[in-house]
């Protein structure tokens, strides 16, 4: 039997961390020049890409709740559609229809891109970052053997969502995102390193569909 409460509330909350990572490119709503010309620089070099590939890690620790868990993942992106892997999870988008595949339960959920939904696509995230941030510089450090800019991001109206601080790192060299990190009110910390990036990659449409043939005896669900 399928547990698709559960499921749906897991992938909801993965979904909601992995179009974070993938977008953190987008502009903010920023208030400290430095980390201002810094993220605007960002941004218009993820805006400048015609597609790009990435691979990344995550790790999600909760004291309260108990969970730590290490997931990696693999993505594609091109303009609004997106393919990407991490842990027992697929997500497929062509900017119409969204396909979430569930490995471990051989189940695929298909929903239509609604604009008036409230889930948090790709979009709307860029939305979100435009209006719904301070910035404030922090310093020059080193993650993963890069120097890297520290920058807090700290949401504009805080008692509408579930965490205080974001905070991206962002390579000095190439201004690309290295990192980036949420901590939530209750304690939790969730960590996106990105391992691999690489720009322009050649993508082909069919990438962004959901093919049944690739996941035979997968029970297709239309929400």
């Amino acid at each position: 039997m399928i547990n698709i409460e559960s499921k749906l509330k897991v992938f909801k909350m993965k979904y909601i961390l992995f179009s974070f990572l993938f977008l953190t490119g987008t502009i903010f709503a920023q208030n400290d020049k430095k980390s201002d010309d810094i993220l605007d620089k960002l941004s218009n070099n993820i805006k400048g890409l015609n597609s790009f590939y990435m691979e990344f890690s995550i790790n999600i620790n909760n004291p309260t709740t108990g969970e730590n868990t290490n997931e990696n993942g693999s993505g594609y992106v091109q303009g609004e559609k997106y393919f990407a892997t991490f842990g027992s999870t697929v997500l497929i988008s062509n900017s119409v229809k969204t396909w979430t595949v569930i490995k471990d339960e051989k189940v695929t959920y298909q929903g239509d891109v609604d604009e008036n939904d409230e889930t948090l696509t790709p979009k709307k995230l860029m939305t979100i970052w435009e209006e719904g941030f301070k910035s404030k510089y922090s310093k020059e450090m080193t993650v993963i053997g890069k120097k890297v800019h520290e920058i807090n991001l700290y949401p504009i109206n805080p008692g509408k969502v579930n965490y205080h601080t974001i905070t991206v790192y962002v390579d000095v060299a190439s201004n690309d995102l290295v990192r980036a990190i949420m901590k939530t009110k209750d304690g939790g910390i969730m960590t996106y390193t990105i391992t691999k990036f690489e720009k322009n990659k050649a993508v082909t449409d069919s990438r962004f569909v959901y093919n049944p043939k690739n996941y035979p005896g997968y029970q297709l669900i239309r929400n």
